[in-house]
């Protein structure tokens, strides 16, 4: 494996954010921990379609998309006309501009162009907190999972007020979906408690490792 090499490093208001490239591949680095790369991607979409299969590919959907990432996620959904608007919320300035201007525009930059989508430069907990807007589904893919997050603040989103919080930005019969790198029984009955139905795991075998999952939950019509 090649070596990487820094492309670019920001100090934000929640630490250091770094782009790296390795071989042909760039990696997203956050206070020293390995948030993502664009050598898969596979999970990431599986992300976005697992919400839409739940929702059982109607057309007109809405979905907030938590994490821009390396913006596999964003580009999938832009690529399905079922999606009628699609919102992503992203806290680092940095990783915004990598895909406005930089070299992650590769991946998104259709997806940008694009007049349903609409990047929210916030963060996920105060946009849910303060934010009125519904959807049909979230996708959230801001930490490496519920029992691993990349800030202490983000624990408070898997929480039972988190939850319910997440609940009230659905629409009756809405899809929340979260990814993690490993599944947590903990965190499906944290779900089931805060009073999501059909709650379940679905595996996502990747290249390397052991399986992604995405956690399902339907908020009740």
């Amino acid at each position: 494996m090649s070596s990487p090499v820094t492309l670019d490093r920001r100090e934000g208001p929640y630490g250091e954010v770094v782009l790296r490239r390795r071989g042909e591949h760039f990696e997203i680095i956050s206070n020293g921990t390995f948030l993502m790369d664009t050598s898969d991607g596979r999970s990431e979409r599986r992300l976005v379609d697992a919400a839409m299969d739940a929702l059982g590919g109607r057309t007109g959907l809405s979905v907030l998309i938590g994490g821009l990432g390396v913006g596999f996620s964003l580009a999938h959904a832009a690529a399905d006309p079922r999606w009628a608007r699609i919102a992503v919320v992203e806290r680092e300035q940095a990783i915004i501009d990598w895909h406005r201007e930089g070299p992650l525009a590769a991946i998104s930059g259709a997806a940008l162009a694009d007049p349903r989508n609409v990047i929210l430069h916030t963060d996920l907990v105060t946009y849910l907190h303060d934010s009125p807007d519904t959807y049909d589904a979230l996708c959230l893919d801001i930490d490496n999972g519920p029992d691993w997050t990349v800030t202490d603040g983000n624990q408070s989103l898997y929480s039972a007020e988190g939850l319910a919080s997440c609940a009230g930005h659905l629409n009756p019969g809405g899809i929340l979906a979260v990814w993690s790198a490993r599944p947590s029984a903990d965190f499906e009955e944290s779900l089931r408690n805060a009073g999501f139905s059909g709650v379940r795991t679905e595996e996502i075998h990747v290249a390397r490792g052991v399986p992604d999952v995405v956690h399902l939950g339907v908020r009740p019509a």
